[in-house]
């Protein structure tokens, strides 16, 4: 049961759905994957606003997906509901915080799933297990009833194993979403400390698509990041103070570990990290006029064992927060390797470019598809 905390009979025809743990449905209780949570959680009076379109489709929710508690974490290690486990390799983490939903999808229990990204929590687990995951634009979807981690960062986004499940997921959190019928523009390479066989599979994916790519330098690239992980902690901080003060010993120690850097974080740093986050949407928006999308690794190492879960943590190990602080769209797909395990690339778009940056992901699938034979 490590992929879903509660489970949902179901029958008919209809897409199968799981939805994290972070998302409210009528008449059950929201949990966020923490025990803490879990004791004093009632049930929900309503769905969160953005199941509206799930439920008018008739869709099958097939279950609430465990996370990495609190969904404060990339690993996806959960200390109270088990750690979901990767279907790729059963000794990998699976990535969070939204662990269960890529689980879920990845090994067919259900068509579509949705997530949460405040900084990465829908396109690190769909990198570690080899799926696709979208973190749409800022606002794009709303967020009533689903429980906050870092306000000004958070957004819910569909997980699928192809980008046409992407199209269906966002169908649904958006009824009438149309893809773009193609993409043919210029793609910028951003080259990062990675792994070569990742670096080697992302520069083959995006050679066989036939599209301009060029290799750009984004000198604010690391202070991005930098800013918004502490800007993450410091808001996850407000949103769970009552938990953390309340029963910290029924919340496990990395979260809350995490949860104390940000009621520790300098005000006077904080107003530097929201400074940088003005810069930096300015300077994306700018670099947006130059390219079409921005091409990076979702992340920087192969998935590590469990044993070894916090080499996720590292700043360095993953693209993913950029695109949260400056509140664009962006997209994980896999793409092959030499080996057994999938490399991830990201593709940021410009703000409610969702539309775009899937029919890009279809084209880089069908030119992987190309690359296996």
């Amino acid at each position: 049961m490590t992929t879903f905390i509660r489970r949902f009979e179901t029958s008919g025809t209809g897409i199968r759905l799981a939805v994290k743990d972070l998302i409210d449905m009528e008449g059950v209780p929201t949990t966020a994957g923490c025990r803490a949570l879990a004791e004093r959680a009632q049930p929900a009076e309503r769905d969160a606003a953005c199941l509206a379109g799930a439920r008018a489709a008739g869709v099958r929710i097939v279950g609430r997906t465990n996370l990495h508690e609190l969904a404060l974490g990339v690993s996806g290690v959960n200390p109270w509901y088990g750690t979901p486990i990767n279907p790729l390799d059963p000794s990998l983490v699976p990535g969070g915080s939204s662990s269960g939903s890529a689980v879920a999808v990845t090994s067919g229990e259900a068509e579509v799933a949705f997530g949460t990204d405040s900084g990465g929590s829908v396109r690190i687990p769909a990198a570690c297990c080899g799926v696709v995951g979208l973190k749409t634009t800022f606002g794009r979807i709303p967020l009533d009833g689903v429980r906050p981690l870092a306000p000004s960062l958070d957004a819910v986004g569909p997980m699928a194993q192809d980008v046409s499940g992407l199209f269906v997921g966002m169908e649904l959190l958006e009824p009438g979403f149309r893809m773009n019928e193609k993409f043919a523009g210029r793609v910028g390479r951003l080259r990062v400390e990675c792994d070569p066989l990742i670096d080697a599979a992302i520069d083959r994916a995006l050679a066989a698509t036939g599209w301009e790519i060029v290799d750009i330098f984004v000198p604010e690239w690391d202070e991005a990041g930098a800013a918004c992980g502490l800007i993450i902690v410091a808001e996850a901080w407000q949103s769970n103070r009552p938990l953390a003060e309340g029963a910290p010993e029924l919340i496990g120690e990395d979260v809350l570990e995490r949860l104390r850097v940000g009621r520790d974080a300098d005000a006077s740093a904080l107003a530097v990290a929201r400074g940088i986050a003005d810069v930096w949407r300015a300077r994306l928006s700018a670099l947006f006029e130059e390219i079409d999308l921005l091409a990076t690794p979702t992340i920087t190492i192969f998935p590590p064992p469990i044993d070894r879960a916090g080499e996720l943590l590292a700043a360095r190990s993953r693209c993913t927060l950029q695109a949260n602080l400056s509140g664009v769209p962006a997209l994980a797909l896999p793409v092959p390797t030499e080996g057994s395990i999938p490399a991830s690339l990201q593709l940021m778009a410009p703000w409610g470019g969702e539309e775009s940056v899937l029919a890009a992901g279809l084209a880089i699938e069908n030119a992987c598809a190309t690359i296996l034979g």
